[in-house]
């Protein structure tokens, strides 16, 4: 038995039943249960139909949790009889775990009311263990069935596995049906289920009432960003593309965060088309080669080419279709993929870190043929030839011209593999599988925490240490890490210049880029980029104007920086066209500082109704009247405002400042023919 839980891809399901004796029973339910090449068996002689009443295994009561998440009481075996219960242990780095969702979506929806999905969450890393942060990849991975944080193990020992991800299947009595590790199993569960459904509605002992449950998502408004994942910065051009990886598209602004384009339509989907009609799948990781955009559309299972000229995505590898097994070379629309997490261009190849296999591939992007070009596909930090060396699930490339580096998360490893065919791979820091943590230093003391991006500049890795928060810099000649930025604790906090950095805080960032002297940062579940100034430290967050979650002018919720939350009270108006009025008085010496432009939106009861950018220097400072019309009887207006104002001289400064109102709005024949909204800035110091 191995000291450690591991992760397993798919297994071959083989119907091998076994004849449990009543004592062999017993022992099995004392002990944990059988296990064998990844699979484990607690089968009843033929699917269930001729085993005894006293020979069953009674499933483990779900006791022990710190938490229940998508639910708004915590579940018991007990309370679910009449259910078929199939129970998910997983750990959300695991990218073996992250295919088996959209297998338990699809069960989910072959019996809405019959099968009840619980997702038991028993964390690899430290950061894992908390209930945030599962919460935070419940949105992210868009999961709709009860999670449990078994953070102390309690539940895995009662059941036994021995690899993320396995499946316990427990009938509507409570009864251990069977289980199994790894992905790729929908059929075989499908087919079970299936038949224990028509088996327990035939003997009454079937409940089919919709099970209610309060999903976290209800509480989640997701912000013009979504989980950004990769972020590339364009050195040459002044340009930034953002993997909004939740809103399944690829955004494209200025340094400083104007919109420039935004390639994909919002929906879950692999269609190529114009950017107005194109679909992606959680895309990732991004390369760009002159006008070319690549992209690891990773839920397709994709490549795909933007034409940042002509404006369209293609598909250039991939069929779509995840591939559990295979490792081949071919032609490169016609090999399957599993999960390409990032892509890099270094001479006419596309290098692709594919962390379903653990390996590294190249797309030869002339002659359209793709395979390996790294990785034994076991799941390890094993040095030495290309093909012979192991890898755990790829995330980041970067390259220095000769090698490639690679953020390898499941190993909390920097890697360097050789760009020459016939060269090796080596560690630059990290150890193994278990070994983790977040330490400085050199060579083998150096701990990370699953990395997921990396960056090369001036003979330096930036590298986005995912887990410990924080931004690291290794000097892969030395083996050296130290923390860049980063307090070690999730947060939102900026650093403003002379302070070396001191006091920022990023959650889970995954993308690093870096180009005229910024570091760009996917800061994920802050739903932020990040700007780090590689000299001072200073560090802000990126204001992105002209874009909502559904794309450019769209509707949806902008980040408001330094966000002061503020109410008016109920205003009655007159039903028809009338002109709200937001006019906010700036304390001498300060003055709008005329190169920023003022930013407002009103939405009206969560629509947004008028939108605008206004220069001070140009289109003049407050007031600013906003047409309206009114219908019906009553009415939320949210009116939000962001701004940046400064004073001169010795003390001089620049602060920036959102303001947004809550406004209730009734309607009557005696009301007023126009809204007002009077406001006085007080200076405030972010963080001080």
């Amino acid at each position: 038995m191995s000291q450690h839980p591991r992760h397993t891809g798919r297994s071959e399901w083989q119907r091998v039943l076994i004849q449990l004796s009543p004592a062999f029973v017993i022992l099995i339910a004392g002990i944990g249960f059988l296990w064998h090449t990844g699979l484990w068996y607690v089968l009843v002689g033929q699917e269930g139909e001729h085993m005894a009443e006293e020979e069953r295994v009674q499933a483990p009561e779900l006791e022990g949790g710190i938490e229940w998440l998508n639910t708004d009481t915590p579940l018991t075996l007990a309370g679910l009889r009449g259910k078929v219960v199939l129970l998910d242990f997983w750990t959300y780095c695991c990218i073996n775990c992250l295919h088996v969702i959209p297998e338990l979506k699809r069960l989910e929806a072959d019996y809405p009311n019959a099968l009840v999905v619980i997702g038991v969450h028993s964390a690899k890393f430290p950061n894992e263990g908390a209930s945030e942060n599962i919460r935070q990849a419940i949105l992210r991975y868009e999961i709709e069935h009860p999670v449990v944080n078994d953070r102390e193990f309690q539940i895995w020992r009662r059941y036994g596995p021995q690899a993320w991800p396995t499946l316990v299947l427990i009938d509507p009595e409570g009864y251990i049906i069977g289980g199994i590790s790894g992905e790729g199993h929908y059929e075989t569960l499908h087919h079970v289920i299936a038949q224990q459904i028509e088996k327990h509605r035939a003997k009454g002992t079937l409940n089919e009432e919709p099970l209610q449950l309060a999903l976290e998502k209800a509480d989640f408004q997701a912000s013009v960003l979504s989980f950004p994942g990769k972020i590339v910065a364009d050195p040459d051009q002044d340009r930034l593309f953002i993997a909004d990886s939740n809103h399944n598209r690829i955004v494209i602004t200025t340094r400083a965060g104007t919109v420039l384009d935004v390639a994909g339509v919002g929906e879950s989907g692999h269609s190529d088309g114009t950017f107005e009609t194109a679909t992606f799948d959680q895309p990732q990781g991004m390369a760009l080669d002159n006008d070319s955009l690549y992209v690891a559309d990773t839920e397709n299972h994709l490549i795909r080419k933007l034409d940042l000229t002509a404006r369209t995505v293609t598909t250039i590898a991939g069929t779509g279709q995840p591939a559990f097994r295979e490792s081949r070379r071919g032609e490169a629309r016609n090999v399957p993929l599993n999960s390409p997490w990032d892509v890099l261009v270094e001479n006419g190849i596309l290098y692709i870190a594919m962390a379903g296999p653990h390996q590294i591939w190249a797309l030869n992007l002339a002659h359209e043929e793709i395979g390996p070009y790294a990785g034994s596909s076991k799941e390890a930090r094993i040095d030495g030839p290309l093909m012979d060396a192991a890898l755990a699930q790829p995330s980041g490339l970067a390259s220095d011209g000769t090698n490639l580096f690679v953020a390898d998360s499941e190993v909390s490893a920097i890697r360097s593999v050789s760009l020459n065919p016939h060269g090796t791979v080596s560690t630059i820091v990290g150890v193994g599988l278990f070994e983790f943590g977040d330490q400085d230093g050199q060579g083998d003391s150096v701990r990370l925490q699953h990395p997921l991006g990396i960056a090369y500049h001036n003979s330096v890795l930036y590298v986005a240490d995912t887990y410990n928060h924080k931004i690291k810099q290794i000097g892969p000649s030395l083996r050296t890490s130290t923390t860049f930025l980063g307090t070690g604790k999730p947060g939102l906090h900026d650093a403003r210049t002379g302070h070396s950095g001191e006091g920022a805080q990023f959650y889970e960032p995954s993308g690093v880029s870096i180009a005229d002297g910024k570091l760009y940062i996917a800061d994920t579940n802050n739903h932020a980029i990040r700007v780090a100034d590689l000299g001072t430290k200073e560090v802000t967050t990126l204001q992105i104007r002209g874009l909502d979650k559904g794309g450019p002018e769209a509707q949806g919720s902008p980040v408001w920086p330094n966000l002061k939350e503020l109410s008016v009270p109920p205003q009655l108006v007159r039903v028809g066209q009338t002109t709200l009025t937001v006019n906010v008085a700036i304390p001498t010496p300060f003055k709008l500082n005329p190169g920023s432009p003022l930013e407002y939106h009103v939405e009206m009861n969560g629509t947004m109704t008028a939108t605008g950018l206004r220069t001070p220097e140009e289109d003049g400072q407050f007031p600013i009247e906003v047409p309206l019309e009114f219908f019906g009887d009553e009415t939320e207006l949210r009116v939000a405002i962001g701004l940046v104002y400064c004073k001169d001289g010795e003390d001089g400064v620049c602060l920036m400042q959102s303001l947004r109102w809550t406004v209730p709005v009734e309607m009557g024949s005696d009301g007023e023919g126009g809204l007002r909204i009077d406001h006085t800035l007080v200076p405030e110091w972010p963080g001080g």
